[in-house]
């Protein structure tokens, strides 16, 4: 809290800032200054976290229903179907890139990220379903906007190519997935 003195007339009310009035009363009143400051801190430095992948994703596209339901991320593990998995931040996806593998405009600045991820093959999901078929799943994008995640997983040890040309003729790419907060 900041101390202020405020100026008050004679009859108690408060003066205009600016003006003085002789033979006025001093008064001190409380200002919660810092409070304010500390919260607008607080605001500022919570607005990247709005635009991240962590936590908990109930799933919202027919594929995510039907194979992984809900899932969470952490820094350092995924969780899918109450199975956690290693998670490793690879990079960040530029625009482009994110643009290439997700319905996201590349003008609007979006970015990504990609994960490297190991789920087996022979890990079933809901209904008996796996992520990459017969392959193990290794890489993970994501992409955030707003208050919905999107999700690809790829197969394969190099990490994937992120070009219109290269996601369009990828034998990688296992499938896309969307969850909403």
């Amino acid at each position: 809290m900041v101390w202020v003195t405020r100026l008050t007339g004679g009859d108690g009310r408060g003066m205009v800032p600016g003006r003085l009035l002789l033979g006025g009363n001093r008064q001190i009143v409380k200002t919660p200054i810092l409070s304010r400051i500390g919260l607008a801190l607080v605001l500022l430095c919570s607005l990247p976290c709005l635009a991240q992948d962590k936590g908990y994703w109930p799933a919202a596209s027919n594929t995510a229903n039907s194979i992984t339901g809900d899932i969470s991320i952490s820094d350092a593990k995924i969780t899918i179907n109450f199975t956690a998995f290693t998670l490793v931040q690879a990079r960040n996806l530029a625009p482009a890139e994110v643009s290439a593998v997700f319905d996201a405009d590349v003008n609007a600045g979006a970015t990504g990220t990609l994960y490297r991820v190991t789920v087996p093959s022979t890990k079933r999901f809901l209904h008996h379903n796996t992520l990459c078929g017969a392959e193990d799943t290794q890489w993970m994008a994501t992409f955030v906007s707003g208050r919905t995640l999107q999700v690809a997983f790829f197969s394969g040890s190099e990490p994937p190519t992120f070009t219109f040309d290269a996601i369009s003729k990828s034998t990688d790419l296992c499938g896309t997935f969307t969850y909403a907060r």
